[in-house]
């Protein structure tokens, strides 16, 4: 579905937590985006866009009062899917924050419901769009050697990350642990380097509680390359990074925290990243409900080999 480009598009926010700050600011790089409506729970959230945009406290008036062409959503994921469903029903493009849903099967379905009313769904996936990422895939597609192996590292502290969005601690709402919520992002990044992948073997270490706070991930691209994906949620700082072995023996490298020593500080200019995509993805037309459906396949994957109970 192509929309009109004779005036800016209007996006409606769901969900004010801890990453609306860098959508919101993207708004203001974007002149062909207009941030018309907001939503949240807590009316307090609200009070700051009280004079910028409509605000509303429950989605479904949203979707039906707001007049936006698509939403951002960016709720607990346990609740991604229903939100990204009414919208979609509602003939509303979708951004969602990653993971698509926390079931397979749901995803499944919204990727089924975007096709049948001709509607994007577009997952989120910011370190896509990351500086040192973006130059580390031009020099892979510039060099002469094909890749042979990719090592995508994704460490941190999840409770320094999660914030005030505690929910992200909730095994059930976010949909697991290290691998439901950093894998998405880092199986995309290995997609995005080699296409297609498919799970070779999982070791996965879970808490006292059950959570999965550590994997190592083992992947193989249709070609032959090789990926290994590092996982952790207990690690004592924070290391984003990928890194590339040719055919031919080079090596390259991509520290996607590299310039951004403020927290989170990367963050800023993939969200203009996410938006400039989703928008494009909007004006053309293109159905890019894949790229989340397949990261969330790979977690489902994950989780299946471990013999975990989901």
């Amino acid at each position: 579905m192509t929309r009109s480009t004779d005036r800016r598009t209007r996006i409606g926010l769901i969900g004010l937590g801890v990453i609306s700050k860098f959508y919101v600011a993207a708004f203001d790089r974007l002149p062909g985006l207009e941030l018309a409506a907001v939503c949240d729970l807590r009316p307090a959230a609200l009070e700051p866009f009280r004079d910028s945009a409509k605000c509303y406290t429950g989605h479904a008036e949203l979707l039906a009062d707001a007049a936006v062409d698509a939403v951002v959503v960016n709720v607990p994921n346990d609740v991604h899917a229903t939100v990204c469903a009414d919208a979609l029903t509602a003939g509303i493009a979708v951004c969602v924050e990653k993971p698509l849903a926390t079931r397979v099967e749901d995803g499944r379905a919204l990727a089924a419901l975007a096709r049948d009313k001709d509607v994007t769904l577009f997952t989120s996936f910011h370190r896509r769009y990351n500086s040192a990422v973006l130059r580390l895939l031009e020099e892979v597609s510039a060099a002469d050697a094909p890749v042979r192996s990719l090592t995508v590292r994704y460490l941190e502290l999840i409770e320094d990350h999660a914030g005030s969005d505690r929910w992200y601690l909730d095994a059930d709402r976010c949909g697991g642990g290290c691998v439901a919520d950093n894998g998405p992002n880092a199986f995309d990044l290995v997609r995005l380097f080699l296409g297609d992948v498919d799970l070779t073997a999982a070791d996965v270490v879970r808490d006292a509680l059950g959570t999965d706070r550590r994997a190592a991930v083992a992947l193989r691209s249709t070609s032959g390359a090789t990926a290994r994906v590092e996982l952790d949620w207990s690690y004592d700082g924070e290391v984003k990074d990928v890194a590339v072995e040719l055919a031919d023996g080079t090596r390259l490298f991509a520290d996607m925290l590299a310039g951004h020593p403020e927290f989170k500080g990367s963050l800023w200019h993939e969200y203009v990243g996410v938006l400039t995509d989703f928008h494009a993805r909007l004006r053309t037309g293109q159905d890019p409900s894949s790229g989340g459906l397949a990261a969330l396949e790979l977690v489902d994957a994950v989780y299946r080999a471990e013999g975990a109970v989901r």
